[in-house]
């Protein structure tokens, strides 16, 4: 697939038409600069044209140790992988040394170039673009990605930039399409699909700022895809990078770092939030990052708890693990406190893992995959009933009122989390307690551990009913 990049410095625009082109709004857009700091792809079409478009962080001058210039060093791959890129100016504001220096940047390592003045629409903007010809860069494309306009003009600019290239690939995508699953379903209500072992398994990595989710990823992939550094909060949008492991297809999401919601006082960051709670709601297999040495705050314990509720798979990977010393110690004390502060999550695997030296990082992958097996997991109504007659024999339900609580049967009613439909005469007499009581047991007995089991009742319906009804 042809792969262009959209380029520019800070807040000229480059999010709104990211999100234009993939018909989504994937990017988070706000009126400060600099709200963009990772590479985030998506499969876009303009027109009769098909591609993967990488949105960027804004240029910047500044060293390479500082989060400005890892974030350029960034936005330099993606210029140096793509295919073509969209140089980015701000028509209305006008031509600033800093699109004369990445200009030149531009002519010395991208492939191909158009470029793109933003704003068209407003008022003044005429001289901006007769200004963008000093750049070197060819003629400019006036477009307003707000308002769709030049969106024809820039389709003209592409096809002819990339030739048949991109033309090519439209045409193969109509006998195809629907095979790629795009982040555009990354949305509330899309309905749970069916159990495919070929399709890609979506992973996304969640927990607290600074807790090393964007090393881990990198770590994963064996590339410095993430930016990352020592800053708490540098991610904010979640960003999906697509990777095999042992054969298998895996979308890893990057988020946001989660706090307390109390502390969330930024509209920013509140869009970062959101992005990351869509994450975990897109996600079959979530993997709650928490630094091994301060395990267990108040927001880890909420976060997976958060999951749970969510009927994601959870699994736990205490990273820095490099950084204990004593080991066993340490390892006797997370394995105590996972079960005794996790027991919605009874038997929810955790893995020590380190994600600046890699270590850990194949049996996290193993606990990855045997926890999505058994949140796919399906019981017989056969065994079920079986099992359940046991049960009610070695602990009857409770009697209220004098009167015993009759269980009739219980069948699984879905899986993606293993959901189950008891029948009894009584739902609102059987108690918490005896539906915990079943539901630990449906855990111990069919080796449901680590993952959200749903329970619910029904009451059976009256076969006299209709007669009653017709008599009356």
């Amino acid at each position: 697939m042809v792969t262009i990049a959209i380029i520019g410095r800070p807040n000229v625009g480059k999010s709104t038409l990211f999100n234009r082109l993939v018909g989504k709004r994937l990017a988070l857009v706000d009126d400060r600069p600099g709200v963009t700091r990772d590479r985030r792809s998506g499969e876009a079409s303009l027109m009769d044209l098909e591609f993967e478009i990488v949105d960027t962080a804004g240029l910047e001058e500044a060293g390479a140790e500082t989060l400005e210039g890892r974030m350029r060093a960034q936005t330099e791959a993606a210029i140096t992988a793509a295919d073509l890129s969209l140089f980015m100016i701000d028509a209305k504001a006008g031509l600033n040394p800093q699109d004369l220096a990445f200009a030149d940047l531009m002519r010395r390592t991208a492939a191909k170039v158009v470029l793109v003045a933003n704003k068209a629409e407003a008022k003044g903007a005429e001289s901006g673009l007769i200004d963008a010809y000093a750049l070197g860069l060819g003629e400019p494309i006036g477009i307003s990605a707000e308002h769709g306009v030049g969106m024809a003009e820039l389709r003209d600019a592409i096809v002819e930039a990339l030739g048949d290239a991109v033309l090519d690939y439209a045409d193969e995508e109509e006998d195809d399409s629907g095979d790629v699953e795009s982040e555009a379903a990354f949305t509330d209500d899309v309905e749970e699909p069916a159990y495919d072992a070929t399709k890609p398994l979506r992973i996304a990595i969640v927990g607290r700022p600074n807790a090393g989710k964007s090393t881990l990823i990198n770590r994963f992939i064996g590339e410095d895809r993430m930016l990352t550094g020592p800053e708490a909060g540098i991610t904010r949008d979640s960003i999906s990078v697509e990777w095999e492991w042992r054969g298998r297809k895996i979308k890893l999401f990057d988020t946001a770092g989660l706090r307390r919601k109390a502390r969330i006082q930024e509209k920013l960051e509140k869009l970062s939030v959101a992005d990351a709670l869509r994450a975990i709601k897109f996600a079959e297999v979530v993997v709650v990052v928490l630094d091994v040495t301060i395990p267990f705050e108040r927001q880890d314990l909420s976060i997976v708890d958060l999951v749970v509720r969510e009927g994601r798979a959870p699994v736990i990977a205490f990273n820095k693990w490099d950084l204990v010393e004593d080991r066993q110690a340490v390892l006797a004390d997370l394995r105590e406190k996972t079960g005794r502060l996790l027991p919605q999550a009874r038997g929810i695997r955790a893995v020590t893992v380190a994600g600046e030296t890699g270590e850990g990082i194949d049996r996290l992958m193993s606990a990855i995959a045997e926890t999505h097996e058994i949140w796919n997991r399906r019981v017989s109504t056969a065994k079920l009933n079986q099992w359940l007659d046991r049960m009610v024999g070695h602990h009857p339900p409770p009697a209220v009122a004098g009167r015993r609580v009759t269980i009739k049967y219980m069948t699984q009613v879905k899986s993606r989390p293993p959901t189950f439909m008891l029948s009894t005469t009584r739902p609102e007499a059987l108690g918490t307690a005896y539906t915990r009581y079943l539901i630990n047991g449906l855990r111990d007995s069919f080796g449901l551990l680590g993952v959200p089991i749903r329970l619910g009742l029904r009451k059976p319906d009256n076969p006299y009913a209709a007669k009653a009804k017709r008599r009356s």
